[in-house]
């Protein structure tokens, strides 16, 4: 049964089936995935704008998994809706009136609203800065909103991602690579996607202040956002953190974070190691790459590096990992129950190459063992 009012709308669909056990092959795709498991996925469009929320529906409803079942101009009415709808994902718009996206997002997060939720807001300081307390107020995902049908696209591979919430297919695994026990540890590079500032928030406060070695950190995040993190994560931590510029020294103790639409290398120069930025092609559709500086790190440091996989879509990664480790670099990936998307990490897991599985409370004591001096804390 449909209802209209006022340009917002509700569609009651019935539940259906319940997830299913999966009886496919490993070349299934995500939207084969999302029709195994018995019915269309359920999402609520928030938004002020009467013209996005008829972008979105209308983008979304040409996925034959997908089915907008309201949409709502403002926070109060989408809370009413995600009541009465029971959503398994919220498109969330921050900038709206009565009550706006943050508050909106906390009111669910209070409620245990079990929906996933997909900030929609605009490439701004100011939206940037409000994109990134969503996600550490709880938010899964984010898509940038810019004038054009293309921002509403780049939702749909991330819905999919979002409402995969299983592992739904066995992959082999097989046992990670011998650790030659003689490597000094020298350098620690982290690759992390979607989920990532909340994950980065929670992990780096946990660096000691006298961690040894440096750290490399790519997030797969458009270059305003990637500058803003820097700066949010430098209020909490203990080591100094910032965006990574042409040139700078990879010093023990520091934190470089890759700046979006740069590839971040490292690269010997005399008796130093230097950042270097590049706009080289994409490399699993990501720019700046996981796989880039994994490589370069394995170039630079051989197998003397910790590398950290966490939460993200897609298999970004998987290859530099495979470098590094057959080098001897120790591999730790984030364990499923805490990645928003056990994307990256899983894809680790899977190829046999993470000598540690571990949620995110234990990772930087996982990742201490392995450098002398910071082993004791």
């Amino acid at each position: 049964m449909a209802s209209t009012k006022n340009e917002d709308y509700s569609v009651s669909e019935g539940r259906g089936a319940t997830m299913r056990p999966l009886k496919a092959g490993p070349n299934m795709g995500d939207r084969e995935i999302l029709a195994a498991v018995g019915r269309r996925a359920r999402i609520l469009v928030v938004d002020d704008s009467a013209i996005v929320r008829r972008l979105v529906t209308t983008a979304l409803e040409r996925e034959p998994d997908f089915h907008v079942v309201g949409t709502a101009a403002n926070g109060r009415i989408a809370l009413a809706k995600i009541e009465q709808l029971d959503p398994d994902l919220v498109t969330l718009d921050l900038e709206m009136p009565e009550m706006n996206g943050l508050e909106t997002l906390k009111a669910m997060r209070a409620k245990r609203h079990r929906a996933r939720v997909i900030v929609f807001s605009t490439l701004t300081e100011r939206g940037g800065k409000a994109t990134l307390d969503a996600l550490s107020l709880g938010a899964d995902d984010y898509a940038t909103k810019t004038p054009g049908a293309g921002s509403v696209e780049e939702l749909v591979p991330k819905i999919r991602h979002l409402l995969l919430r299983q592992k739904l297919i066995s992959l082999p695994r097989s046992l990670p690579p011998r650790i030659p026990r003689e490597l000094t540890r020298r350098a620690l590079v982290i690759g992390v996607s979607t989920g990532g500032p909340a994950a980065l928030t929670g992990i780096v406060p946990e660096f000691p202040a006298d961690f040894p070695a440096p750290v490399l950190i790519v997030q797969h995040m458009p270059a305003m956002f990637t500058r803003l993190l820097a700066d949010r994560l430098q209020t909490c931590a203990l080591l100094p953190v910032s965006e990574a510029r042409e040139g700078d020294p990879v010093l023990p103790g520091r934190i470089l974070i890759a700046p979006g639409d740069k590839h971040l290398r490292v690269k010997a120069h005399g008796n130093k190691v230097v950042v270097t930025l590049d706009q080289g092609p994409p490399e699993n559709s990501c720019r700046p790459a996981v796989d880039v500086l994994f490589r370069s790190a394995a170039e630079v440091w051989g197998g003397g590096v910790v590398a950290a996989i966490l939460t993200g879509m897609g298999r970004d990664g998987l290859e530099g990992t495979r470098a590094l480790a057959a080098l001897g670099a120790y591999v730790v990936a984030q364990d499923e129950a805490s990645s928003v998307v056990w994307g990256m990490p899983g894809a680790v897991v899977a190829a046999g190459l993470a000598h540690a599985v571990t949620g995110l409370s234990g990772m930087i004591a996982e990742i201490c063992k392995h450098f002398r001096g910071a082993e004791r804390r």
